[in-house]
């Protein structure tokens, strides 16, 4: 129904304005493409090792190197783990998947064919929740949503390593075992790719299926981007390959993003193409134009049969999908339910201590015996922790000390003992391969926390003395100078002072020379 003008109260009127304001002029769709190799000791239809960093051309069977007349061995293991994962992301696993040959002449691909699953895939219509939350990027945690349209198994090509004046071919990767997840494009910017990736990352990482070493190539992202009008049919799409990193995912998409609308209003058109991230000048480069859809003449495989997939209560003999699915661990979103129910840790505490598998196992270790606040443990592993990793480094992986002792610097800082300046410095000791106990290194440098009233009042009797300039100021009211006062007595302090005592004390003297002045 068409309502006029007249029917719309002020009110309305002043709303829907700000809605219009407010409404995007262009919308962005993403969807992504994963490439995870199998963490499997041999390859997937060979049985040469799947090992990164071999000497060149060390781990290749005759088959890798399609000798005429070898044939494929599907690795069992690799099955096992493409069901898990499928089940693990709200898969419908099919009882029966078919393999397929995908033709195309690499120099690092000896058949001229890649195996994998193109007309039916081992899983398909799973789902992944997951939380989108960047400090500076957003307020809150929220929820978003990706339909994962199928996961299929499929043969890796090899490395071609390309010189001055010839090219060489490394066959160590042909035919490692990799899963393909296709996610429907239903993201709307870099930021929620990202989110996913971490939440994809964590969850293979805890069902130990992917290593997800990206810098080893063990996990690979394509993100397809595409921009429109809102209520507008999907506009054109462009294709970035293999992005290297999770930030990478976030920066390539958003690149993109920018670079099509400036593309579209300039009245120019989007090219169905595929580009490459460049991370150093964080841009998308052109690689290759999709016009021309390529003809892979796919045919089935006729060396492997079709793949059965034991459904029910049936035991014994092939693989089990009912067997596997009682091997699922807890996954990354429940830990965080349980992080948020059972210790009430703050939602965006408990996605970060999540999305970081070794922050949360030092969480985890060091409230073992103690009774710590959790979310004071949170705390300080998220901000002093990180801060003195960061500034060493370092990865919450790295951390070789023993974890009690984060619970013991936190006791610490509850107790009085130490300030969180003292903390930071006891915990570059720590990373640095002391092997005394907090306390004791404490004790051993002198950072103790001052917390004599008697010690103090001097400090900042003391302060006022040495800044009689500042002391006229703020009698003469300016009571900014006093953020100044509390600044000297922390320096002069080493930075051992109890800043809370000293807040009261520097207070309570000013408040005794304003009477005087007053008198």
């Amino acid at each position: 129904m068409r309502v006029t003008r007249s029917l719309l109260s002020d009110k309305n009127r002043r709303y829907l304005s700000q809605l219009a304001k407010s409404s995007p002029k262009w919308q962005s769709v993403v969807g992504l493409e994963v490439h995870a190799q199998i963490a499997s000791e041999s390859k997937l239809f060979s049985g040469a090792a799947n090992k990164f960093s071999s000497p060149i051309n060390s781990n290749v069977s005759l088959f890798d190197a399609a000798t005429p007349g070898t044939l494929p061995v599907l690795n069992q293991r690799c099955v096992e783990a493409g069901v898990l994962t499928a089940l693990s992301l709200n898969c419908r696993v099919n009882p029966v998947s078919y393999f397929d040959r995908k033709h195309y002449f690499y120099a690092d691909m000896p058949s001229g064919y890649q195996i994998t699953q193109q007309r039916a895939p081992l899983a398909e219509n799973g789902h992944l929740e997951f939380h989108v939350f960047t400090p500076g990027v957003h307020k809150s945690p929220y929820k978003a949503h990706a339909k994962l349209k199928q996961l299929q198994l499929e043969q890796d090509s090899g490395k071609s390593l390309h010189d001055f004046d010839r090219s060489l071919v490394d066959l160590n990767r042909a035919g490692a075992p990799l899963m393909e997840l296709v996610f429907e494009p239903d993201l709307a910017d870099g930021e929620e790719a990202a989110a996913l990736i971490k939440e994809l990352v964590n969850i293979l990482q805890r069902i130990q299926t992917c290593s997800c070493k990206m810098e080893e190539g063990a996990f690979r992202v394509d993100a397809n981007v595409s921009v429109r009008r809102p209520g507008d049919p999907l506009g054109t799409r462009t294709e970035i390959k293999n992005i290297g990193s999770v930030r990478g995912v976030a920066g390539a998409i958003k690149y993109e993003i920018q670079r099509q609308i400036k593309v579209l209003e300039a009245n120019g058109t989007v090219v169905n193409e595929t580009r490459s991230w460049n991370p150093e000048k964080k841009e998308t480069i052109a690689m290759r134009d999709k016009e021309i859809q390529q003809d892979y003449r796919y045919m089935p495989e006729p060396n492997l049969p079709p793949l059965h997939i034991v459904m029910g209560p049936i035991r014994g003999g092939g693989v089990n999908a009912d067997e596997i699915k009682e091997r699922i661990p807890e996954l990354p979103e429940q830990t965080r339910q349980r992080l948020e129910q059972t210790f009430g840790i703050r939602q965006e505490h408990c996605i970060i201590l999540v999305n970081d598998a070794g922050l949360l196992r030092l969480f985890e270790a060091a409230q073992i015996g103690r009774a710590l606040s959790a979310q004071k443990l949170a705390n300080f592993l998220i901000n002093e922790l990180y801060k003195t990793l960061h500034e060493m480094d370092l990865e919450a992986s790295d951390v070789k000390f023993n974890p009690d002792y984060l619970g013991e610097i936190v006791e610490l800082i509850e107790a009085g003992t130490i300030n969180r300046p003292a903390s930071e410095m006891v915990l570059r000791q720590l990373l640095e391969g002391n092997p005394d106990r907090p306390l004791q290194i404490v004790e051993n440098n002198g950072w103790k926390q001052i917390t004599d009233e008697a010690e103090l009042r001097l400090l900042c009797r003391q302060v006022l003395q040495e800044n009689e300039k500042g002391l006229k100021q703020y009698l003469g009211g300016k009571s900014k100078v006093f953020r100044a006062f509390m600044g000297a007595v922390y320096r002069k302090s080493n930075e051992r002072a109890d800043m809370k005592k000293c807040d009261t004390l520097l207070k309570e003297i000013l408040g005794e020379l304003s009477k005087r002045k007053v008198d």
